[in-house]
């Protein structure tokens, strides 16, 4: 599949982040012709430039850095000059935060992505693919409920692409040891030695890797038509037994029981019961057609379907539950733990 990224430019928003620089892991050895980062960290910036100049010095020059927000369209615009391609992965992920702030989620992950995705069209940028979460499958959060209307705006475009601009979505669970998530707190907290907080020991989480994630917008962007949201089954552990692993592996400290934090949910859902009739099974992954009926209300008034909804969602409790031996080995996939079990400073890039 990367061939057809060859001589091609790729934009990458939010590309700073931990799925732009696993991205970078995996596209610069390849026959990319540039890899833009667009994001508005100046420091995060300085950071990657420095570490692929001290590592990939010959592939370093790949990379152009673009510093700019996807609230601000007209910095959008600019990144967007010459693009054949965009991962947008720039987004406000953390759910207490957007709690707080509910309309920071809306400027980012609302107008930003509508942003993104008009620049991206009128370019005539080949393929985007975006990156949502299970949050946004029922949501109960403001997170959630932005990244709920994000996914309505890639709808929405994809069916007004101009015909040339492909657009589609991917929706992640939890993606193990990205920035902010529990694997690294929970490490930070054994290394100073106090226990390790667990909201809910009965909560179930999906667990993905970094490289996974990367897989999983790889195969949408080769199989995707317009409108098109690509999920990839994934086991599940409870919040315990994630806890339990952990510890496990790098000495038990003890838990502490803090209570569900603002807006948490009791399970991940990555495909609700509606979306589940019109999925199709790819093996590894679930396609979820788009929507394609028109705005006519007269076809809402006339015509219909008996079937709304299927029978179940896909979601943490019900999908693969590991045990904490299969928890253990789920996350010594992820390169940030085998560093730190080392004593090496886990890190992206």
């Amino acid at each position: 599949m990367l061939s057809a990224f060859k001589d091609k430019t790729l934009l990458i928003t939010g590309g700073t982040g931990s799925f732009g620089s696993t991205v970078l892991e995996h596209f610069l050895a390849s026959d990319v012709g540039e890899v833009r980062v667009f994001s508005r960290d100046e420091k995060k910036q300085d950071d990657m430039r420095h570490v692929l100049q001290a590592r990939d010095p010959g592939l370093a020059g790949k990379v152009r850095f673009h510093i700019g927000d996807v609230r601000d369209e007209r910095s959008v615009r600019d990144a967007m000059r010459g693009v054949d391609y965009v991962f947008h992965a720039a987004a406000l992920k953390q759910v207490p935060s957007c709690e707080f702030f509910p309309m920071e989620a809306v400027k980012t992950n609302v107008v930003g992505t509508d942003n993104v995705l008009h620049a991206a069209i009128d370019e005539g940028v080949g393929k985007v693919v975006c990156l949502s979460t299970d949050k946004a499958a029922y949501p109960i959060n403001a997170m959630g409920t932005s990244k709920a209307m994000m996914e309505k705006i890639i709808y929405a475009n994809a069916r007004n692409g101009a015909g040339r601009t492909t657009i589609c979505c991917t929706r992640y669970g939890n993606v193990m040891c990205s920035r902010g998530s529990v694997i690294p707190l929970f490490i930070e907290q054994i290394r100073r030695g106090g226990p390790v907080t667990v909201t809910d020991p009965s909560m179930t989480r999906f667990l993905m890797n970094l490289d996974e994630a990367v897989d999983l917008v790889r195969f949408a962007f080769e199989h995707a038509r317009p409108g098109d949201l690509f999920i990839q089954k994934s086991p599940a552990s409870t919040v315990g037994d994630l806890a339990e692993a952990v510890q496990g592996l790098f000495g038990r400290t003890g838990t502490r029981i803090i209570g569900t934090r603002h807006g948490e949910k009791l399970y991940e859902t990555l495909m609700t019961f509606e979306e589940r009739l019109r999925a199709e099974d790819m093996g590894a992954y679930f396609r979820v057609r788009a929507d394609t009926r028109d705005l006519n209300y007269d076809k809402f008034v006339a015509e219909g379907k008996v079937e709304t909804r299927a029978e179940e969602s896909y979601n943490s409790h019900n999908a693969e539950r590991l045990d904490v031996e299969g928890t253990v080995a789920k996350i010594m996939e992820a390169s940030y733990v085998r560093d730190a079990l080392m004593g090496r400073e886990g890190g992206l890039l």
